[in-house]
């Protein structure tokens, strides 16, 4: 037998770059465990559950009263949606129930950030129902309601024999969440019907295929509006129908077999009633407007809402999608209509998780110089008062007692601020002195108080209420709003008996304290009113279209300053909302009767109903369910318990830990928790191959504290190859004569090499909020080799001879302990390529013991200004080796010229320059134990959304980018010297690139970025294009 010597090189090799592709040799990228935002989590939930018969609720309440009154609210909805689908849950469904908003965005039952504007989510796995409770009864028992219909939705999916969890790709969102929202509202809607208005007023009223097609339509609203067309016209019994064989065959099918016509013809229908009922309320093209407009996508956002207008009249603070990619909270000079400056944002404070912009305002001091608003940081609310004069923040603190609350108002006498709270699942009105800090409860009662407002004498507070204008009532009244005044001092309420079965919301005291502004939805749309108490008199000041609104109903949307007699609005049009200004005086009053109520405007179309009426008529005559149900619920202990998520037959563990991408595919992947998620195990098995690239995977987290903490059990298998072609000679034996003769042949030789790693890790993380955190982590690894060679026999002609396969000698195998400890903070906000504003931070340190003894330490800081449309991006980056004693030949140097590093460095751009100037720059200067990167781009969004990018192209959204990189590399013992040239070719200097970029973002699934660069060090100077496939840094 014939050996060579390049077999014996090639194997040599191939061990170098196998210990590479398994562990140390990974220069970290930002991928998102890399860096990436954090769940915040604060508390420790001690989780009770109480059985209903429907439900399991997942719980940590301490008020028995609350508890019971939202599982009576759950088994209602039951009731009612089950009459309407006609199904029902073979076993208790479960519902986690948590105190506030704060807590919520802290559930460990689902992943992922939990924005301000979600008010509650249902999973499929468990089919859990995941809520807070809000600031209204009201709120919350529409939440429960909606979340409910999808915990139907994916219960008739899952238990139908024909459908499983694959046909909810067949669902177009505006049918999920708009089924939900019709069978929890209704189809007397103002809200709703104020976009419809505002869609034919544009006209850009939607088609199905549009709905389907483009996300410009809110699902919600659209998607209401398509389910209360379709029960109004062919009868609320036709929901369940549609639904299920939607999920089989797809919308469009499933329209032309229930409801007897194409989908074509339902959008035309749609349409015409829309334009047929709506018509003799759009009387003119646009809104006679009062006062000036201030805001719009001129001078701020495609969305400005929430103003609150200083007591001079002089500034105003409103919350603005200005720079698209974030909502923030902006000063603006109202006379100049100018910005002045942004005064918060997630990116200037790691300890705010978010701003409470859905349904909270500013409130402004008495002289002028404060301003008030809501966070959510460290698991609570919070209460930020800032300097406008130069955006200080002077305070920022929780209130004592009160750990979620809302709607601020501050007193004439500058000594308090009056602010809507919930405690224990109760809504009541207290008062914050910010100079002491002491805290004092204004209403004791089982009501909601909402948007409360001083009078100008500081006597009096108006605010809205779910409490009955009838004091026969003692029930809040959970789909109507009424106004009501608190005296101070005496603690008395008087219920204002205005527009009854209306929601009267967000009231304001007039200058003079006569007379109270408010808006109602009382004539079907959402415009202003000005009622005087004393002589009971009512006056619609507007008449708008659509309506005076913020992001919900509940938003505050009008603001007075006491001593201008100004009054600022937020007014929807065109699907944004614009600010406007005017004086008390610049409206046109139009007298009304207090009991006049008119919801016909508010009424999706068709006005008359022809099919069945299951879903209105359920709120018509809706009854609770009787308190004695109480006596059947059942409180029992949490116990966790481990059960089945998901399970999959495709997919992998993601261990590519490097450019060589190896790792597990082909892969079941079976996932474990418990109810509320404290605790997660993730089974991985693999079998690609023979029986020895079976690889196996098993991982545990748990996230019931604070420290979240974890394991991983693992064997993976590592498989390559190598080629190669000697000659030969094989022994051949006759059947006959038993001679055997020596034959000279061609060996085709494919070694398969098989690394394979055992590894037992633990890993910890502590959040200190959403965009800091620490990591610490220890593992044990175990890796040994198998080499395969298969012998493929041609004689010289290329035929055929035979095949064996036989088992090589390998490598020892070795250990290795790592522990490691990093800090990483990530506060930016994504573009649709790259960042484009705040930072990102990694510092760590790695300890490698066994066969490899060396530090590794990295320190990667990116800084990123937005200056609109332009992002100027910084990065630099260092990771080195240090105190190496041990395992330099199982280490393969670093490199700097790979594309997410240094773009350009190609090697045939040194070999050009090295041999046509004999120049010192060689390729071997790119390589070392310790590397160091500096970056700058000049970043411009070429096309994408409106407002963000130059040319609008919601498609394909891609980012120029004019860059410049520079990196070093070097080893132990060399001296890196700042010069342009090396004097010779082994010394180490700083070698430098520019060039342009095109990244390309593919419908989100991943974004390309083909580059052209020029190494400026190398002569002659010539570019050369490149590729790289991962996000902009």
């Amino acid at each position: 037998m014939m050996k060579t010597k390049g077999m014996m090189f090639g194997k040599k090799l191939f061990f170098a770059i196998s210990a590479l592709c398994v562990f140390f040799f990974f220069i970290p990228s930002a991928q998102a465990q890399y860096f990436g935002k954090n769940k915040p989590g604060y508390k420790k939930f001690e989780y009770k559950v109480y059985q209903t018969p429907h439900f399991e609720i997942y719980h940590y309440f301490d008020d028995d009263s609350v508890l019971n009154y939202w599982a009576l609210a759950a088994e209602d909805w039951y009731r009612r949606h089950s009459r309407i689908l006609y199904d029902t849950f073979e076993k208790r469904n479960p519902l986690i129930l948590y105190k506030y908003h704060a807590d919520f965005q802290q559930t460990t039952t689902i992943s992922g950030q939990i924005g301000v504007g979600t008010g509650g989510v249902t999973e499929a796995f468990k089919n859990r129902v995941v809520m807070p409770l809000a600031h209204s009864a009201g709120q919350t028992d529409h939440v429960l309601g909606h979340e409910m219909v999808h915990a139907f939705q994916y219960d008739i999916i899952i238990n139908d024999d024909t459908t499983s969890l694959n046909n909810l790709r067949n669902l177009p969102l505006w049918m999920v969440e708009g089924m939900a929202e019709y069978m929890s509202i209704g189809s007397v809607d103002a809200h709703t019907a104020m976009w419809m208005r505002d869609a034919l007023l544009q006209d850009d009223f939607p088609s199905l295929k549009d709905l389907a097609n483009m996300n410009k339509y809110f699902p919600y609203r659209y998607g209401q509006a398509f389910w209360a067309f379709v029960g109004k016209v062919w009868g609320d019994d036709r929901i369940r129908p549609l639904f299920n064989l939607t999920a089989k065959v797809g919308y469009e099918a499933a329209i032309d077999s229930i409801l007897g016509i194409s989908a074509e013809t339902f959008s035309a229908l749609w349409k015409n009633a829309y334009i047929a009922h709506y018509s003799r309320f759009l009387t003119d093209s646009l809104d006679r407007m009062s006062g000036d407009k201030l805001f719009d996508t001129d001078n701020a956002g495609k969305r400005n809402v929430a103003p609150s207008i200083s007591p001079n009249g002089k500034y105003i603070a409103f919350f603005s999608d200005r720079d698209v990619v974030s909502f923030d909270l902006f000063l603006a000079d109202a006379d100049e209509k100018k910005i002045i400056r942004k005064l918060t944002t997630r990116i200037s404070n790691h300890e705010i998780d978010d701003l409470n912009f859905m349904e909270s305002a500013g409130t402004w001091s008495p002289d002028n110089r404060k301003l008030a608003f809501t966070v959510f940081s460290k698991g609570v609310n919070q209460l930020v008062v800032v300097d406008v004069r130069n955006g200080k923040v002077l305070l920022e603190e929780a209130i004592p007692g009160v750990p979620a609350f809302t709607y601020l108002a501050w007193s004439p006498d500058g000594e308090k601020i009056v602010l809507s709270g919930l405690v224990e699942g109760r809504h009541d009105l207290y008062a914050y002195y910010p100079e002491t800090g002491a805290v004092e409860r204004l209403t004791f009662d089982v009501y909601s108080e909402l948007q409360p407002s001083w009078s100008p004498d500081g006597k009096y507070l108006v605010y809205a209420t779910d409490r009955p204008a009838d004091p026969e009532e003692t029930r809040p009244t959970l789909d109507r709003y009424n106004l009501a005044v608190l005296n101070v001092a005496t603690g008395r309420i008087r219920v204002l008996d205005v527009f009854p079965g209306a929601d009267n919301l967000n009231p304001v005291f007039a200058p003079d304290g006569r007379s109270i502004f408010f808006l109602s939805n009382s004539d079907g749309f959402r415009n202003l009113f000005r009622y005087y108490p004393e002589t009971g008199e009512l006056y619609r000041m507007t008449s708008f279209m659509t309506g005076i609104s913020g992001f919900t109903q509940f938003s505050p949307a009008i603001s007075i300053a006491t001593d201008k007699e100004k009054l600022t609005y937020s007014y929807y049009w065109n699907n944004g909302y614009q600010i406007y200004s005017a004086g008390v005086d610049d409206f046109m009053p139009v007298k009304v009767a207090p009991d006049s109520v008119n919801f016909q405007a508010a009424t999706l179309p068709p006005f008359r109903r022809a099919g069945i009426d299951l879903v209105d008529a359920g709120f018509r005559y809706r009854t609770p369910l009787p308190d004695t149900l109480i006596q059947h619920f059942t409180a029992k202990e949490y116990k966790p318990k481990f059960r089945l998520d998901y399970i999959s037959n495709y997919g992998g563990v993601g261990m590519a830990t490097s450019r060589y991408g190896t790792g597990m595919s082909g892969s079941i992947i079976m996932m474990f928790s418990d109810m509320v998620g404290d605790n997660q195990l993730v089974a991985n098995l693999a079998m690609n191959g023979e029986i020895y690239d079976f690889g196996a995977q098993v991982a545990y987290l748990n996230q019931k504290h604070r420290f979240n903490w974890g394991g991983v059990v693992s064997h993976i298998p590592y498989l390559s190859g190598y080629v190669s072609m000697v000659e030969d000679s094989l022994s051949i034996t006759s059947r006959e004569t038993e001679d055997t003769t020596w034959v000279n042949v061609l060996n085709y030789r494919y070694d398969y090499y098989r690394t394979f790693e055992d590894q037992l890790a633990l890993f910890g993380y502590l959040p200190l909020s959403q965009t800091r955190r620490f990591e610490i982590g220890a593992s044990f690894s175990w890796y040994y080799y198998r080499i395969d060679r298969f012998n493929y026999y041609y004689d010289y002609y290329g035929y055929p001879i035979g095949v064996n396969r036989e088992k090589l000698d390998a490598p020892e195998g070795f250990t290795l302990f790592k522990s490691d400890v990093a800090y990483v903070e990530d506060n930016s906000v994504f573009g649709t390529t790259s960042p484009v504003r705040g930072h990102r931070m990694r510092l760590s340190l790695e300890k490698y013991y066994g066969e490899v003894d060396m530090f590794t330490g990295l320190v990667d800081y990116r800084k990123y200004f937005h200056l609109r449309p332009l992002t100027i991006a910084f990065r630099g980056y260092h990771y080195g080796r240090y105190q190496m004693t041990g395992g330099q030949d199982l280490m393969y140097p670093m490199y700097i010229g790979y594309p997410w590093l240094v773009r350009g460095l190609d090697s045939d751009a040194f070999n050009r320059s090295y041999a046509a100037s004999a120049s010192n720059l060689n390729i071997n200067q790119l390589t070392g134990n310790k590397i160091a990167v500096a970056n700058v781009e000049f970043r411009i969004p070429f096309t994408g959304p409106e407002r963000f990018a130059l040319i609008k192209f919601k498609y394909l959204p891609t980012e120029l980018s004019l860059f410049m990189d520079g990196g070093l590399a070097w080893n132990a013992g060399d001296a890196p010297v700042l010069q342009w040239l090396p004097d010779n070719p082994s010394q180490r200097i700083p070698v430098f690139t520019a060039g342009l970029s095109l990244r390309v973002n593919l419908l989100g699934y991943m974004i390309l970025e083909p580059f052209y660069a020029f190494p400026l060090q190398v002569q002659p100077l010539k570019g050369s294009f490149g590729l790289n496939f991962t996000p902009g840094w």
